[in-house]
């Protein structure tokens, strides 16, 4: 009976280690960033920018800086 219990008390105490540190070793993503080449003039909707830069076969888009230019992202 006692080595049962130690034997779930292990476990559980596996289980909790194994939960704590399961997130902190998932990598973080990162997106890359380049200028869009089709778009022309100012950027003032994301979606039209994520719509240009679908057809560059970029997943997504969006207006940045202070000169509003498009800039397609793609995960690196």
């Amino acid at each position: 009976m006692a080595r049962s219990i130690s034997l779930v008390s292990t476990i559980f105490v596996f289980l909790l280690i194994l939960v704590a540190t399961g997130p902190s070793m998932v990598a973080e993503a990162r997106d890359c960033e380049s200028k869009s080449h089709k778009f022309k003039g100012k950027c003032f909707s994301d979606t039209n920018c994520a719509s240009v830069c679908k057809t560059e076969h970029f997943p997504g888009g969006h207006c940045r800086g202070f000169r509003q230019r498009c800039f397609c992202t793609t995960h690196c």
